[in-house]
């Protein structure tokens, strides 16, 4: 049995969920504490600079914590992680919700479960049914469908929607390979070693974007801007790869369909935002699309017939022989070297399979 194959057991499931929900409850705040910070700060200052400051915090721990280097293929693995959730979610975001409201933008990250399903598919090579690929194409559908009435005049996609879809691609492919990464770094290490090897590109694009334009903001931008850092950034992570690593992808993936909802109680309560018909309605519809997606790829496939499933042993192989070996032609029979099992006691591996009476050894 592979090594973490204990997300299967009862208590480990529960943790792995409580703490994707922790996560979760963190992301949420994400796109409307952006819509705050780059009201007054630019955006590319607001994309990198929470890296940076997370990567700060990342180093720290991993100095307290006296972390080991990540091997060559886990720098390649993280790699990946950092190009999702470290520069290409916050950049796109807070290139979209410089025109865009945050209640817009919930909507569509509602296609974000999806795209972290297809994506831990892709990696894990498995072949689900057709329908997981309709579902999936429904919801997407779905999305471009609501960005198109409610983009533009001209009815056509706007760069911010274009900046969205960039975003929820790179992140669900972030999360897919944080989430199966963390089972062998953990969670906290994963998005640590992730932001310090963004750091070559994180910092020379911060310092250029506050050297362009000067960071001036109020408080409120600067409390977002922290949130940004310490929480979605950082702190998140922590428990949401830990809950993938320990729930399992698909399952903790499933906790993600509150997050759109999440978001938008947030923009109307905190920015005051207006939450249309059209955009409940087109949330729905795509948490309907997403919840058969996690379904259909829950759904433990059929085995073959032409090939039956090899059946469970629950116990160990015979580690020797009951019955002494047959004698060579023409020769006496030996004595065994090896003890046969004390019969009527509870291992039974050594038990003799035939019904006749013993033979006595000459």
């Amino acid at each position: 049995m592979r090594a973490h194959s204990s997300a299967t057991s009862p208590d480990t499931v529960t943790a792995g969920l409580a703490l994707g929900a922790l996560g979760v409850l963190a992301f949420s705040m994400s796109l409307p504490a952006t819509r705050v910070a780059v009201h007054e700060l630019d955006p590319w200052f607001v994309a990198f600079g929470r890296a940076v400051g997370a990567a700060l915090l990342a180093g720290a721990y991993l100095r307290y914590v006296r972390a080991p280097r990540p091997t060559a293929a886990q720098w390649r693995r993280l790699s990946v992680v950092a190009l999702g959730v470290v520069v290409g979610f916050p950049l796109f975001t807070s290139l979209a919700l410089t025109t865009q409201t945050s209640a817009h933008g919930a909507v569509v990250v509602t296609v974000l479960p999806a795209m972290t399903a297809v994506f831990a598919v892709v990696r894990a090579g498995e072949r689900p049914p057709a329908g997981f690929w309709i579902a999936c194409a429904a919801g997407l559908v779905v999305v471009l469908g609501f960005l198109v009435l409610t983009g533009t005049a001209r009815g056509a996609l706007s760069p911010a929607d274009l900046f969205l879809l960039a975003a929820v691609v790179l992140c669900g492919l972030g999360y897919a390979e944080g989430g199966a990464l963390s089972r062998e770094l953990g969670g906290a290490r994963t998005i640590s070693w992730a932001l310090l090897l963004s750091l070559p590109v994180t910092v020379p694009i911060t310092l250029a974007a506050a050297a362009a334009r000067p960071p001036h903001a109020g408080p409120a931008a600067w409390s977002s801007f922290a949130y940004l850092t310490a929480v979605s950034m950082f702190l998140g992570f922590f428990a949401w790869y830990a809950g993938l690593a320990r729930g399992g992808i698909a399952r903790v993936g499933q906790i993600q369909l509150a997050q759109p909802v999440l978001t938008l109680l947030w923009s109307a309560l905190l920015l005051h935002e207006p939450v249309t018909p059209t955009s409940l309605l087109a949330a729905v519809a795509v948490l309907a699309c997403v919840a058969l997606i996690q379904r259909i790829r829950s759904t433990p496939r059929a085995p073959s017939r032409s090939t039956p499933p090899e059946p469970f042993r629950s116990t160990p192989p015979e580690p020797f022989r009951s019955t002494p070996p047959e004698p060579p032609l023409g020769g006496k029979r030996r004595h065994s070297t090896l003890r046969e099992p004390v019969r009527g006691g509870d291992n039974r591996v050594g038990e003799r399979l035939s019904s006749g009476p013993r033979k006595p050894l000459e």
